[in-house]
């Protein structure tokens, strides 16, 4: 019990503190100094530094699926538009649920800005199964397939709006904002109709545009 325990407290106390400044700048030491645990407690619950923030890494990835999979989940049997409308919700509601989470896009943001050896675990297991799943709801309501440019386009100004109310300075630049239940239902409801809007004019602008004519080439004589 008290090895869970103490294990335990070094992955909270991991996530704090390289979530806040990096896998770099944080020391073992200030890791079990926080979590209240013996240096080599680190070697043998984890064998070493990279191994604790493996592990910590994999607890945001399991974060990540969590949400691409309940949303996934509740939006079985459903249209590909109504997919969409119930991923963003759901997005919604997680970021609401879990603000206490807050680490994990943190820890994320500081991957992308300097990558660790666990980085392409991240891409791996978290970003990539979101966003192919989030592509193939797009190319299906584009009519095109998944390697088409414009899917990609779309998921990224898709994914760009959920992610900017994750943001800690929106709510400094807008005092008002706030997800409470209701707030999260009309914002879900704006972002799914603004990201499906720019779908169908895209999918319109592809139909009305002419394909180019065929040149043959002229027989040598």
């Amino acid at each position: 019990m008290k090895d869970q325990e103490t294990h335990q407290r070094l992955l909270e106390a991991a996530a704090r503190l390289f979530a806040r400044r990096g896998f770099k700048d944080v020391t073992v030491r200030e890791i079990c100094r926080a979590a209240r645990a013996n240096v080599a407690a680190v070697n043998y619950h984890f064998h070493d530094k990279l191994g604790l923030y493996t592990a910590v890494v994999r607890m945001a990835i399991d974060e990540i699926r969590g949400t691409s999979d309940s949303a996934r989940q509740a939006g079985e049997g459903a249209s590909a538009e109504e997919k969409l409308r119930i991923y963003v919700r759901v997005f919604l509601q997680r970021i609401a649920a879990n603000s206490r989470d807050a680490w994990i896009h943190q820890l994320i943001s500081r991957e992308m800005a300097d990558p660790t050896p666990a980085f392409d675990l991240i891409i791996k297991h978290g970003i990539r199964p979101r966003l192919e799943y989030l592509g193939g709801l797009v190319a299906e309501l584009l009519g095109c397939p998944p390697n088409n440019p414009r899917v990609m386009q779309s998921v990224a100004g898709l994914q760009s709006q959920l992610l900017f109310c994750m943001n800690p300075a929106v709510a400094r630049v807008y005092p008002t904002f706030n997800l409470t239940p209701s707030a999260i239902d009309e914002l879900a409801r704006h972002i799914s109709a603004f990201s499906l809007g720019g779908i169908r004019a895209l999918r319109r602008h592809r139909a009305a545009v002419p394909s180019a004519p065929v040149k043959r080439r002229r027989r040598a004589s």
